[in-house]
């Protein structure tokens, strides 16, 4: 406990006097890249409302001409916002779809609430420090009816606390130029409920890349690995891959990306990714996003 408030204090110094030094601002456009989080907070007292879509698959078994590449389908749904309280601290709640499954194809959590806090300890500076580093919390609790009569699914809840799933990412980001900048994002996700057999806490390791083409718009793309010995390939599952359009309109940023991942939250998407690239199984999705002043 002593080391960890030791730690806490040494980050709380160091941003203090990063403060006092010019910073290096916008290393990522929006608080998103694809299906991570980036770096950067809300500014305080902006409210940030968000809808994000992912489709059905665009080729593969259940995609092309049957589902108009997956237009006609909703795989995952989420809308919320997200408040700065101050410059480096945000706070957010979501009401998500769900979409995650297993391979045998076993639903994950469904109907869920999803709330984010985002605190922002590390800033980037001009020939000073070289890097910045936010932590990203989700917690999601899922208000889907209980299934009776079967306590091998995920959604039997046998006690409440199984409706509740969280991930911790740590994103670290530099902004090598004006036009170019990349983080990566250790994690970690808990699910208090896993199918037979699963690890009910898992690591993961993620990567993301921002570079500006033309004055309102940049390309993203994003990777995360999940360290498990149950979410492998060999089992079904796969990383989650992602790739976007940014377009920044002064009023809002409109994304529109293709992904494998099917959830969008990262309690969804890091235990329970199973379509893949090479098979068609990736979908076309968007997010708009509007700031308001509060």
């Amino acid at each position: 406990m002593k080391n960890l408030l030791g730690i806490l204090l040494l980050l709380a110094l160091t941003s203090q006097l990063s403060a006092q030094r010019e910073r290096v601002y916008r290393t990522f456009k929006d608080t998103r890249v694809v299906n991570l989080h980036s770096v950067e907070t809300l500014p305080k007292g902006k409210l940030d409302v968000r809808i994000s879509h992912r489709f059905g698959d665009f080729l593969g078994d259940f995609g092309g001409w049957p589902t108009f590449y997956g237009l006609e389908v909703a795989e995952d749904v989420a809308i919320g916002a997200e408040y700065g309280f101050t410059d480096n601290f945000n706070l957010g709640i979501y009401r998500a779809k769900g979409a995650g499954a297993t391979p045998s194809g076993q639903e994950g959590l469904r109907q869920n609430l999803n709330a984010i806090i985002k605190l922002r300890m590390l800033h980037q500076e001009k020939n000073g420090f070289p890097f910045s580093f936010t932590f990203a919390g989700t917690t999601t609790f899922s208000a889907a009816q209980k299934i009776e009569g079967n306590d091998d699914l995920i959604r039997s809840f046998p006690k409440f606390s199984h409706r509740l799933a969280f991930n911790g990412s740590f994103v670290l980001a530099r902004k090598f130029s004006p036009s170019f900048s990349m983080q990566l994002v250790p994690g970690i996700t808990h699910r208090n409920l896993v199918p037979f057999e699963g690890e009910n806490t898992v690591f993961s390791m993620g990567a993301a890349g921002r570079l500006q083409v033309t004055k309102v718009m940049a390309l993203l793309a994003d990777y995360n690995y999940t360290f498990s010995s149950t979410l492998t390939q060999e089992n079904g599952y796969s990383p989650a891959l992602g790739v976007g359009f940014e377009f920044d309109t002064g009023g809002h940023v409109f994304q529109v990306n293709l992904t494998n991942a099917t959830g969008i939250f990262e309690t969804d998407f890091i235990p329970y990714t199973t379509t893949q690239w090479g098979d068609g199984e990736f979908r076309i999705g968007f997010t708009i996003s509007r700031w308001f002043n509060l």
